[in-house]
C-alpha cells in the first residue's frame, strides 16, 4: 500500500500526463496534446492535429472513450522504463526527432535535466521522474473545459484526494489572453527564452513585458476612474503575487487620473497576538479573516468615505499589540481607499460598503510559458521561487524553510482566496516569461544548503533542476518599479 504521507505528487502527477498522453496517441491518430497552464487545481490541455495545426473538441462519446482508454492502461499496471538520460545522446537523435519543440529545448537549454521514458511503444520527454509502472496511479480525473480538457490528480494539500471542481472562467480567460500574447512574441517554450539570451535579445523581452503589465494596469485604473462610484479598491492575491508593487503602482495610475489616494493596510486591524483564534491544530491562525477587527476597519471606511476625518489604527508586530496612538486620515470627495491584503475579494472584509462602491483586483502569477509541449511550469513552482529568493534577501529567511512552510501557506491561499478569486472584477497576471533566469542565481543559493536529510530535500532538488534550464539573466536589465523588484531587491518602493 502506497504510504500517501510520503508520497510524492510530482511522479503520480508525471505517471498520470504519461498515460494521458499515451491514450490520446493511441486514440486520435495525427494528433498531439498540448499541456498549456495550470487550471482549477489541474492542467489544461487541448489536442491539436499534427500537419493542420487545428484544436480537436472531443465529444462526449470520444471523451468517454479516452477515460476509458487511461484506466485500462493503468489496470493492465504497464512498466514504464527509462529510455535514456543522456543528454549528449539526446542530442545526438535531435536531428532525427519529429518533437520540434524537444529539438529546440535541446539546442538551447544546454545541459537540460531531459529523459526520455518508454510506456510501451509510446516514448515522451520528462523532466521529473514518473513511477515505474502505471498500476502505482492512485487516482485521476479528466473532463471537458472549453476547448479542451482539464487533467487532475490527488494532491497534498487535499489530503491526497482531487480537488473539487470550481468553473473559473475569468482566470481562464486570463490565461488565453497571456499565451495568445506570447505566442505572438514568439515565446512558447524555454528554448526560445534562452535563445532571446542568446541572440542578445533579452532587454527587448523584458520591456515588452513591463510594457504588458502597465498597460493592464492603466486600462484597470481608466475602468475604475470611469464608475464615480467607485470608492475603494481592493487588491488580493495568494503569497508571492506582487501585490504590494501592484498597489502602488495603481496609486501612481489613480493619482494621475487626477484622483486623491489613501492606503490602507489591513496589517494595522489585527486584533492582537493573544486574541488570534486558532487553527485546527490548536495553532495561531494569523490568516484567517477573525484575526482582524472588521467592525473597526469598516467603521473608518464609512467615516472616511464620508469625508469625515478618521483615526486610523497603528499595530506593533513587535509587542503583538495594537499601540495607544493613531493616524488622523482624511479623505476627498471623490478620493478613493486602496485595500491590499489577502481578504481583499472576501465581502465579509467591507461587508458595511456597498457592492458598486468595490472594485475588486485579483493577482496572480498565472505562468504560461512552459519547457515544452507535454511538460508545463507550475504556477506554484514559480511562486515557490519567488518566495524563496525575497525571503532569503529581505528577511534573512533560509530556502528550506520557506520550503517547510509552503503547505500552510497553500492551505490558507485555498481557504481564504482562491474561494473568492472569480468575484474579482479584473484580473492581473504578474508572471514574466523571462523571469526564472533572473531569480535562478538568487533561488539556487538557498537550494543548494538543504541537506540531503531534510524534509525539503526532494522539493529543493526538484526546484533546481527546473532552474537548471534556464540561461542567467542579469537582474540590472529589470527595471526599479517592476513588479520583479519586489523579489530580487532594488524597488523604488521597498528598503531592500
Amino acid at each position: 500500500m502506497i504510504d500517501l504521507t510520503k508520497y510524492l505528487e510530482s511522479r503520480q502527477y508525471e505517471t498520470v500526463k504519461f498515460v494521458f498522453l499515451k491514450a490520446v496517441h493511441d486514440l486520435f491518430q495525427g494528433h498531439i496534446a498540448e499541456i498549456q497552464n495550470s487550471l482549477n487545481n489541474g492542467s489544461y490541455a487541448e489536442i491539436y492535429h499534427l500537419e493542420k495545426r487545428e484544436i480537436k473538441i472531443l465529444t462526449e462519446d470520444e471523451l468517454k472513450s479516452l477515460n476509458e482508454k487511461m484506466r485500462e492502461i493503468i489496470r493492465e499496471d504497464i512498466p514504464i522504463k527509462l529510455v535514456t538520460d543522456d543528454v549528449d545522446e539526446l542530442k545526438r537523435k535531435a536531428e532525427s526527432m519529429e518533437r520540434s519543440d524537444i529539438k529546440h529545448i535541446l539546442e538551447n537549454c544546454g545541459w537540460a535535466r531531459l529523459k526520455e521514458y518508454a510506456l510501451g511503444d509510446y516514448m515522451d520527454y520528462f523532466y521529473l521522474d514518473p513511477e515505474t509502472s502505471t498500476g502505482k496511479i492512485i487516482d485521476f480525473e479528466i473532463y471537458k473545459y472549453n476547448r479542451g480538457l482539464i487533467l487532475k490528480t490527488p494532491l497534498e494539500v487535499f489530503d491526497w484526494k482531487i480537488a473539487p471542481y470550481k468553473n473559473t472562467p475569468k482566470i481562464a480567460k486570463a490565461f488565453h489572453e497571456r499565451d495568445r500574447w506570447e505566442k505572438i512574441m514568439g515565446i512558447n517554450y524555454v528554448g526560445s527564452i534562452n535563445e532571446k539570451v542568446f541572440e542578445n535579445k533579452i532587454i527587448e523581452q523584458i520591456m515588452l513585458n513591463e510594457t504588458f503589465h502597465d498597460r493592464k494596469i492603466a486600462e484597470i485604473a481608466t475602468e475604475i476612474l470611469a464608475n464615480k462610484k467607485i470608492r475603494i479598491v481592493t487588491i488580493a492575491g495568494p503569497s508571492s503575487s506582487g501585490k504590494t508593487t501592484l498597489s502602488k503602482k495603481m496609486e501612481l495610475q489613480l493619482k494621475t487620473g487626477g484622483v486623491e489616494t489613501l492606503a490602507i493596510s489591513l496589517d494595522n486591524y489585527y486584533i492582537g497576538r493573544a486574541n488570534v483564534p486558532l487553527d485546527e491544530n490548536g495553532e495561531k491562525d494569523f490568516e484567517t479573516i477573525e484575526a482582524l477587527d472588521l467592525e473597526l476597519l469598516n467603521k473608518n471606511l464609512e467615516d472616511l468615505i464620508s469625508g469625515q476625518e478618521t483615526e486610523l489604527p497603528i499595530y506593533n508586530f513587535y509587542t503583538g499589540e495594537r499601540e495607544e496612538k493613531t493616524q488622523k486620515a482624511q479623505l476627498s470627495k471623490d478620493g478613493i481607499i486602496i485595500i491590499e491584503g489577502i481578504h481583499g475579494l472576501n465581502d465579509r472584509l467591507t461587508s458595511h460598503i456597498p457592492r458598486e462602491n468595490k472594485y475588486k483586483i485579483y493577482i496572480s502569477c498565472l505562468t504560461q510559458t512552459n519547457m515544452d509541449m507535454h511538460n508545463r511550469i507550475h504556477t506554484t513552482d514559480v511562486r515557490k521561487i519567488r518566495r524563496i529568493v525575497r525571503d532569503s534577501l529581505s528577511r534573512k529567511t533560509s530556502g528550506e524553510h520557506t520550503l517547510s512552510m509552503w503547505n500552510s501557506i497553500r492551505r490558507g491561499e485555498e481557504k481564504w482566496i482562491f474561494p473568492f478569486q472569480e468575484e474579482a472584477d479584473a484580473i492581473f497576471n504578474s508572471s514574466f516569461t523571462y523571469e526564472l533566469g533572473v531569480l535562478k542565481p538568487y533561488a539556487l543559493k538557498e537550494l543548494i544548503k538543504v541537506r540531503v536529510t531534510s524534509d525539503q530535500y526532494d522539493e529543493a532538488k526538484k526546484l533546481a533542476s527546473l532552474l537548471s534550464c534556464f540561461v542567467d539573466i542579469d537582474p540590472s536589465f529589470i527595471p526599479v518599479d517592476s513588479i520583479m523588484k519586489e523579489f530580487i531587491g532594488g524597488s523604488v518602493f521597498y528598503n531592500y
